[in-house]
């Protein structure tokens, strides 16, 4: 006979493993099941993010600053390096050692709070009195049955039709993070945070990289002015992008040929060792049988949910990648908490306008709210303030003192609608504007709020003083 829990999360990754552990914390009995598994066939905690996403990629970025500001960073603070030499295969080894960590947390996580876990794919069997079946493929072989279902199976990179993915030439995120040698000519299709982020690295690495972008706008969702800084900033750095491109034919042999025409219309070719296809992402609901309980799914393929992710089953929730909303880890967490609270009883609060943003490039972006186009075309009466961290004295002690940071703030009440930051640190910085935000702080307040010296925080404090045009050291 079935074993019966209160839950039943499908899906491991941050969505999943958090919604299981916030509802074996109120008590309720809890399993996850997680298909993904590691290089022995083993249990891989963590799906897409620590896997192949979000935890190897940061590895990876980190690794390469490094190994390229020892090129060219370290002469300027009277540390003399030569000989620098790339031990490639120990940088990936050290980023496979980061996500092991992360997939052996969770199962100690899981233990700590009592959550059962099974490994293998989940699909909905039937319902019946009050519960659901679902079936476990292998290793696990079972079945098991739950009153609630949360569904938390992520998202899949898209693929370019009758162009799949072979990971040796055509490359996803994972592909991407695999790359056994640096290559002469590096390819990415999307300049959004994976072809961003991906092309980044291996161009400190020593890659020529070309990034295509279908879209006229640079960074589209990104503030105006953040993105014209950024864009200058990455083309300073090498990464040749082309804005405005319209993919034709690719080709694949001894290397990728790409054909495309530009913004003016013009044939172009672009001929690379390796090409990265980042055009985004598309919800993984393969496998899961969700005709044989009659779960919705939109034209998509997101599971329909409402605004507290309860889908048209009774009982059955959907949360991260796989519903609406941006695909972000953080944002997944957040459901899959509020989720586990309501299922208890009690009353799961996501707050979708602070919800921050993040590309961890160098400079890193970060925002968090409206953006000024945004706020135009809504018709809002605004103010703005920007501090450059050139004029920010913790900035010029690490020489790194690219990008601003700039404040939107409603004319009438000054609340806070929007922070954007491109700059060093800008991941953690954006944290102040989420909380200010979630407490409907003015720019006043983060103005009058004494922030350390010297700190990064301090361009925080000024572009919010900048607001009412009385920025101190600018």
């Amino acid at each position: 006979m079935a074993k019966h829990f209160d839950v039943v999360v499908i899906g491991g990754g941050p969505g999943g493993y958090i919604a299981a552990i916030r509802a074996a914390q109120l008590g309720l009995t809890v399993v996850c099941i997680d298909a993904w598994q590691n290089a022995k066939g083993g249990p891989a905690l963590g799906g897409t993010c620590t896997n192949v996403g979000c935890i190897p990629s940061k590895a990876m970025l980190q690794s390469s600053e490094h190994f390229e500001h020892v090129q060219h960073g370290l002469a300027e603070h009277g540390v003399e390096v030569k000989g620098v030499k790339l031990n490639l295969g120990q940088m990936l080894g050290r980023k496979d050692g980061v996500v092991k960590q992360n997939n052996d947390g969770i199962q100690y996580l899981f233990k700590k709070n009592k959550v059962s876990f099974l490994h293998g794919r989940a699909s909905f069997v039937k319902a019946d009195a009050g519960a659901y079946e679902i079936a476990v493929s292998a290793p696990a072989n079972e079945s098991v049955t739950g009153k609630h279902i949360i569904v938390a199976t992520g998202s899949n990179p898209r693929a370019f039709p009758d162009l799949p993915f072979d990971e040796q030439q055509i490359l996803s995120n994972t592909g991407a993070l695999e790359i056994d040698h640096v290559p002469k000519k590096l390819g990415v299709i999307g300049a959004g945070v994976i072809g961003l982020e991906m092309g980044s690295v291996w161009r400190r690495l020593g890659a020529e990289v070309t990034i295509l972008e279908a879209l006229p706008t640079f960074l589209g969702a990104v503030d105006e002015s953040v993105a014209s800084e950024a864009h200058k900033l990455f083309v300073k750095q090498g990464l040749a992008i082309e804005m405005g491109v319209k993919i034709g034919k690719i080709k694949t042999g001894k290397g990728v040929r790409v054909e495309y025409t530009n913004a003016s219309g013009a044939a172009q070719v672009l001929e690379v060792d390796k090409l990265i296809v980042s055009i985004g992402r598309v919800p993984n609901t393969d496998g899961l049988h969700s005709d044989a309980v009659g779960l919705k799914l939109d034209e998509r393929g997101f599971i329909v949910v409402d605004d507290h992710c309860k889908t048209n089953l009774p009982n059955v929730w959907a949360v991260g990648d796989v519903v609406r909303g941006p695909m972000l880890a953080h944002k997944a967490e957040e459901e899959g908490v509020a989720v586990a609270e309501r299922i208890a009883g009690q009353h799961g609060h996501v707050n979708f306008d602070t919800i921050p943003w993040v590309i961890y490039t160098s400079p890193e972006i970060a925002w968090v709210g409206k953006t000024e186009q945004q706020l135009k075309a809504s018709g809002v009466a605004y103010k703005s303030g920007s501090f450059p961290f050139m004029a920010n004295g913790r900035a010029r002690a690490l020489g790194d003192t690219s990008g601003l940071v700039k404040f939107l703030a409603d004319a009438q009440s000054d609340e806070i609608l929007g922070v954007h930051i491109v700059g060093p640190m800008a991941s953690e910085l954006i944290a102040e504007a989420v909380v200010a935000m979630e407490f409907r702080a003015s720019a006043e307040d983060i103005a009058r709020i004494c922030h350390a010296h010297p700190t990064l925080s301090e361009a925080t404090k000024e572009a919010a003083l900048a607001v009412d045009k009385r920025a101190l050291n600018f």
